[in-house]
């Protein structure tokens, strides 16, 4: 799956320069001109990095960046600011800010920099499927930044099907591997997927007569 980055910034000049440089090194993105429609996009899905400016018409940027280090820890943050100022870098960083960039910057070194930010995320011990992230260091699943509250066998599942995403995955297949039955028939399976997407894990698939699916695309 292509690394994402979302860029929060006004000026469609800016953005339509960083579009080309990112999409010419395999890396998808998405360009929001206002606080509010940022935000209303992270509800459905995060992005690896988000570029924020902080002079926005309906907000300011700083505000976004504890907003979104608040509720979507995982997203990484580089700022982009005029205001070149230290206090100004220092207050990004205080406020959670992973790098900050002063304009005008270059759009190589901008996407250096991103490529540092991304190559710092696949070291993490964190495995990502869509907007599913599982951290093996605290064994919990965040759903776009949201830790879910799961048992013991929720979590064992949930880990197995973002281990595997995009995969059918047998109903056979999971009932040995999470429960340890060999045989036999068991609406087990059936429950704790129906528990799992009212937890708002909508995005597992039923594979009528062979299983089930976690689709990340």
């Amino acid at each position: 799956m292509k690394n994402k980055v979302y860029i929060l910034e006004d000026d469609a000049g800016i953005s339509g320069l960083v579009r080309v440089a990112l999409e010419m090194n395999g890396i998808a993105f998405e360009a929001f001109g206002t606080c509010e429609s940022f935000l209303k996009a992270l509800e459905t899905g995060l992005p690896d990095v988000a570029l924020l400016d902080v002079m926005l018409p309906d907000g300011n940027g700083f505000d976004v960046l504890k907003r979104v280090k608040a509720e979507y820890p995982s997203v990484c943050c580089i700022m982009l600011s005029a205001l070149g100022k230290e206090e100004d870098k220092v207050n990004g960083l205080n406020l959670g800010a992973d790098d900050y960039v002063a304009k005008p910057f270059s759009v190589l070194e901008l996407t250096a920099r991103v490529n540092a930010a991304l190559r710092r995320r696949r070291h993490a011990n964190v495995l990502r499927a869509g907007a599913l992230a599982l951290d093996y260091d605290t064994m919990s699943i965040l759903l776009a930044g949201r830790k879910l509250e799961l048992n013991r066998k929720e979590y064992e599942l949930l880990k197995y099907f973002i281990e595997n995403a995009g995969k059918v995955l047998k109903r056979e297949t999971l009932l040995t591997e999470i429960w340890g039955y060999e045989s036999g028939e068991t609406r087990t399976l059936d429950n704790h997927v129906s528990r799992l997407r009212k937890m708002g894990v909508t995005n597992l698939e039923t594979v009528f007569g062979v299983g089930y699916k976690l689709n990340v695309e």
